[in-house]
């Protein structure tokens, strides 16, 4: 198996990327609009997915998180709510917007078991800064770490009960980030003091599954190389201050953000610590060129991969869909 979750370009398996899949053996998948036509299509892109990997459990994974950031989309799949609603509701009624976040998160996942997903790339643990650049905004679950970290608990808590890994996100923050980094580098210079608030949520779901770091500087802890590509970011920052040793990996390495080929994209991630690099564009000589550029999976990595998987062994969907829109909706509606 090699470090890497690959995306691919269509709706259905080439002949060229069943053999490519086969003879890497990328640790899992990710999929994006481009790959989702319909329930039964999309059914059988991830049971083919499954069966060349060989893996009953390989992660294959979407980010579907409600509101503008969502790959199933109507009329096939309802849409969802944005992170903010369950933010505003807070305001009014702490407890019900836990609900709330837990119900819409299990339903969620639901949707997502049906169609063969077993990573929801959610929940985003980012504190919302004033100012910041909007790239986050509306899909924050508030500007109050705690208030952060108790919401994402509940979206955790939520798909795991329907059978799917959540993955926190990003790591160690990107709330405070004056640029998007799928266009540019963002460069954050806040003290490390400052700084503390945004580990906050990250610190109280250390022990989250899998976690997805952030192509951001923090000059506080190293002003030349983003968190993804910091030895010292991810060892002294991700591992030793936050407490993560879940599985941890890189956001896309198509992002603007980095430089340099694929290759030494995925290699440094990599060296630098995250045990999984994620490439996305389903473009195949760029994950030929990635591929070239890893070896085998680490053994530690592989156990975590193996540890995060095992939290949704054996389970599945035990409430239906429809009563748990409908209780996420009673509840918003305190709102």
């Amino acid at each position: 198996m090699t470090p890497l979750i690959l995306g691919l370009a269509g709706p259905v398996l080439s002949d060229e990327e069943r053999a490519f899949f086969a003879d890497v053996d990328p640790a899992g998948f990710i999929l994006f609009r481009r790959n989702i036509a319909d329930a039964a299509q999309l059914r059988a892109l991830t049971d083919a997915l499954r069966a060349v990997s060989g893996r009953a459990d390989v992660p294959i994974l979407i980010d579907q998180e409600g509101g503008r950031v969502a790959r199933m989309q109507p009329p096939v799949w309802p849409a969802f709510p944005r992170a903010e609603v369950f933010d505003r509701l807070y305001d009014v009624a702490p407890a019900s917007a836990i609900e709330a976040a837990k119900a819409n998160a299990q339903a969620i996942a639901t949707m997502l078991h049906e169609a063969g997903i077993n990573v929801n790339c959610l929940p985003l643990l980012d504190v919302r800064q004033p100012d910041a650049h909007d790239i986050i905004g509306d899909r924050a679950l508030g500007a109050e770490p705690l208030r952060v970290a108790a919401l994402g608990r509940a979206v955790l808590e939520g798909m795991q009960a329907a059978g799917v890994v959540g993955v926190v996100k990003h790591i160690p923050g990107h709330g405070r980030a004056m640029a998007d980094s799928h266009v540019e580098l963002p460069v954050v210079t806040a003290p490390a003091e400052e700084l503390e608030s945004d580990l906050a949520p990250f610190i109280a779901l250390n022990g989250a599954p899998m976690g997805m770091t952030a192509h951001v500087v923090y000059t506080a802890w190293d002003a030349q190389e983003c968190a993804s590509l910091s030895a010292r970011v991810i060892g002294d920052v991700i591992r030793g201050r936050i407490g993560f040793d879940g599985l941890l990996m890189s956001d896309d390495l198509g992002m603007h953000a980095l430089s340099g080929d694929f290759g030494e994209r995925a290699a440094g991630v990599l060296a630098a610590g995250c045990d999984i690099a994620l490439h996305c564009s389903g473009d195949m000589a760029e994950m030929r060129a990635v591929a070239g550029a890893v070896g085998a999976i680490a053994d530690d990595a592989r156990a975590r991969l193996d540890g995060a998987m095992a939290t949704v062994a054996g389970r599945g969907p035990d409430i239906a869909f429809a009563d748990l829109v409908a209780k996420r909706d009673a509840l918003l509606a305190y709102a």
